[in-house]
């Protein structure tokens, strides 16, 4: 190591810039902070309007501050020395290998998300027919007593101490596990990360989680979380190693090469995908999933390896459903839920009309749905704020779900024959011998068959008063459960309440046209949950395919593209999806397609950090080591060696400008750098420091303060030039906010540095500084940082 310095290194002047910066949380912090999408402490914005500069006309509850503690990812490749060096030593076979690499991995996301579909699914069809099983004969018991306390209190208790332990999982292990995971994956994907969303403990609280949860009879289903479980495991294989268990495959080179942001990022794509298909039997809809919901960035090699991974979990795991159910080799259980194939449904140009109103409906109904679990989950997010608070919370959630579907079956006698599909545990009630009660019917089985029965069975099965009050009740309760501290799905909630009034509106339009043969409740019960379901989640060309390969009829693609439709139109007048709902709720700093209206007029001189943190191309090591002790930020531009007095430089920095613009260097490398102990005063050592040596700690980057330094150690140069990028994507100060956005956007930014026309560095922009900008109604809002 050299100690020999430039008399400037050691007296350099420490340049800020603001807090609103891109933030770095060290990985050793990581461990200890788990940022909770649903359930953070709750901040509040005190920014004005930049408009007219008031407060009043930020509408309320909307502006709300942006979470500083978040890290974005770095989807940009650093073209240094080092990366030239390894890409003039990589041939064409080696190419060829990393190409076939990312096809094996990519087959073993696809085989493991399936097993674990296959893990859950299996469980929660044991576990539930043993449940019911256990408190239908309570009930026949209790019936011929004529009392039933005891069935009450065994079904409140069976679903007590299922939900209990997911809750207890999630709250005290993983609270990241909690919810659907959907949304944590898309600000992956646009580029944010959060905190453990990836990691195997995470896997394991979800699955668990969810399995218990949908036994344990809360309104929600599996089929979200298997998204976010599928994107877990594109992440863990993709890098080759695991910390939980301490094993490392990097000898491997097929993980070595991905082992960085981007790289993560496109095998994430795949999970996420892989989790779609293993949820519907849908490969397709998986692919369009991805696209539209999250991915960032995008291309067709991309699109062929997802669409190859999505095929083969379905695959795998209708093999491995058909085995269970003794039907080997059948193919018939593609995905987790089975819709049931509707045969026989023709529609007329004269159902249009009924199908805007449905999407009308399904519209308003989504936006009152948003709102709710909006106002909850303000509430929760104020008074529910600790861990056993939380379980709590789940545990009366549970009690109300079982005490409510008790009542209404009680207080409800809709005898009706068994339908096609009959459930395996039939409630009489105080009906007749091969008769049943119909609300039993709905409640007595999972989500996923209760929404399989509305669509199929028989049109006199369900009165109208079964389909108002189990639409009513079941809306209430799908609303107060998503945001509670239990993994939960959100498809199934909504397919089941459109269903429930989609069939209802079957029923009245048989008794408005008697002799009408176009009118299907099988046929409006699926346009119904279509309905519904967008309404709430705001998707359109994913949920369309998705709809269309679960159901098995494209006969009906054109009503379910018209219902989506006009369910989005509508809801968005009103609210946003509850998805984009709950981004914003925690402050995650995502970028949305387009650029913010009204925002032509912005430049990159307003949208800047400033004043800017730099580095020489050849510093001081314990400058360095101040820098990254005092600042937080993890982008630093690297200017060109400095030869005036501390006074001179003073005088530049006070007229805004912060040297010539050479490279830029993240806070990662230097970590690298002085963890390696590599300092070199003239490059000549550059080249036993390789691109390996940085991938080989990625992503737990250990903390400035733990690395060991000696004084002779502090003393010494280190030349920044081999391991900066040398050509870091630059902006004038006069560019607008959206041509900026864009660049963001579409490639993947974590650090945009502004220059002026001499090239010299006066700002820099991040991710936090364009996310801030939001329109709200008619009004430009600017939203402030949260600690």
């Amino acid at each position: 190591m050299s100690s020999e310095s430039s008399p400037l290194l050691g007296d350099r002047l420490m340049r800020r810039r603001s807090l609103s910066n891109d933030i770095s949380i060290d990985s050793e912090e990581e461990e200890g902070s788990t940022i909770e999408l649903l359930h953070g402490e709750n901040h509040t914005s005190n920014g004005n309007c930049p408009c007219c500069g008031s407060q009043e006309c930020l509408p309320k509850d909307e502006a709300r501050p942006l979470n500083a503690n978040l890290e974005s990812l770095d989807y940009d490749i650093c073209e240094n020395e080092l990366f030239q060096q390894e890409a003039s030593r990589t041939t064409h076979k080696k190419w060829l290998k990393k190409q076939a690499a990312r096809w094996v991995i990519m087959f073993f996301i696809g085989i493991f998300t399936a097993l674990i579909a296959c893990f859950i699914d299996v469980m929660v069809h044991i576990l539930s027919t043993s449940k019911f099983h256990l408190i239908k004969s309570y009930y026949e018991q209790g019936l011929q007593k004529d009392s039933l306390v005891i069935p009450l209190l065994l079904w409140v208790a069976l679903n007590v101490a299922s939900v209990g332990i997911a809750s207890i999982l999630t709250a005290y292990v993983e609270p990241v596990a909690a919810g659907s995971g959907i949304p944590q994956i898309k600000c992956f994907l646009n580029g944010v990360k959060i905190p453990h969303v990836v990691r195997f403990s995470t896997l394991v609280c979800k699955v668990i989680g969810v399995t218990l949860s949908v036994v344990g009879g809360l309104a929600i289903g599996k089929e979200g979380p298997m998204i976010h479980s599928g994107a877990v495991v594109a992440a863990g294989l993709s890098q080759g190693r695991s910390t939980t268990f301490g094993f490392d495959f990097g000898c491997f080179q097929m993980f070595e090469y991905f082992r960085m942001d981007s790289e993560k990022r496109d095998f994430v794509s795949g999970g996420a995908a892989a989790g779609v298909s293993a949820a519907f039997g849908a490969p397709v809809g998986g692919v369009l999933f991805s696209l539209e919901e999250g991915a960032s960035f995008w291309n067709q090699a991309l699109t062929w390896r997802i669409f190859f991974a999505s095929m083969v979990t379905t695959f795998t795991l209708n093999m491995m459903l058909s085995i269970y159910h003794k039907k080997a080799w059948q193919f018939s259980y593609p995905g987790l839920i089975n819709f049931g194939k509707f045969t026989d449904t023709p529609y007329y140009g004269q159902e249009i009309p009924v199908y805007i109103l449905l999407g009308i409906f399904g519209g308003l109904l989504g936006a009152l749905f948003n709102y709710i679990n909006y106002r909850l989950t303000l509430f929760r997010r104020r008074n529910v704020t600790t861990r056993w608070l939380r379980v709590l919370e789940a545990i009366l959630v549970a009690m109300i779900s079982a005490v409510a579907a008790f009542f209404l079956i009680y207080a409800i006698n809709d005898c009706q024959p068994f339908g096609d599909d009959p459930n395996e545990n039939p409630i009489q009630m105080y009906c007749l011998d091969g008769q049943s009660n119909s609300m039993a019917t709905l409640w007595f089985q999972p989500p996923e068959d209760s929404v399989r029965s509305l669509f199929h069975d028989d049109y006199a099965i369900y009165k109208y008063s079964t389909l108002i009050a189990f639409g009513v009740v079941y809306f209430f309760l799908a609303c107060w459960t998503y945001g509670i501290s239990v993994p939960s799905g959100l498809f199934i909630p909504g397919l089941v309440i459109g269903a429930a009034w989609g069939r209802l509106v079957a029923l009245f339009l048989c008794a408005i046209f008697p002799n009408a043969n176009w009118i299907s409740p099988g046929k409006f019960a699926l346009l119904g949950a279509a309905a519904q379901l967008g309404g709430i989640v705001r998707m359109t060309l994913s949920l369309t395919v998705i709809l269309i390969e679960a159901t098995g009829n494209i006969t009906l693609g054109l009503p379910v593209m018209i219902v989506l439709m006009i369910a989005k139109w509508v809801g968005d007048i009103f609210t946003e999806g509850i998805y984009d709902m709950h981004i914003q709720l925690q402050g995650v700093p995502v970028l949305g397609w387009e650029p913010p209206e009204m925002t032509s007029n912005i430049s990159a001189r307003k949208v800047m950090s400033h004043p800017v943190v730099t580095l020489d191309s050849l510093s001081h090591a314990n400058v360095i080591v101040d820098i990254l002790k005092r600042e937080t930020h993890d982008g630093f531009p690297v200017v060109q060696q400095q030869t005036e007095s501390l006074d001179e430089h003073v005088s530049i920095a006070s007229c805004e400008n912060f040297g010539t613009l050479a490279g830029l260097i993240t806070r990662s490398q230097l970590i690298v750098l002085l963890r390696q102990k590599h300092s070199f005063a003239d490059g000549s050592q550059a080249a036993t420091l390789t691109s390996r040596d940085f991938r080989s700690i990625y992503p737990r980057f250990p903390r400035i303060e733990s690395l060991a330094l000696s004084e002779a150690d502090l003393r010494c140069s280190i030349d920044l030039r081999p391991f900066m990028n040398p050509a870091p994507y630059v902006v004038y100060d006069n560019t607008s906010l959206p041509r900026i956005f864009k660049l963001f956007r579409g490639l993947g930014l974590r650090h945009l540095v502004v220059v002026n026309r001499r090239n010299e560095v006066i700002g820099i922009v991040t991710r936090k500084d364009l996310a801030r900008y939001r329109v709200h109604g008619a009004h430009l809002t600017e939203a402030e940082m949260s600690a």
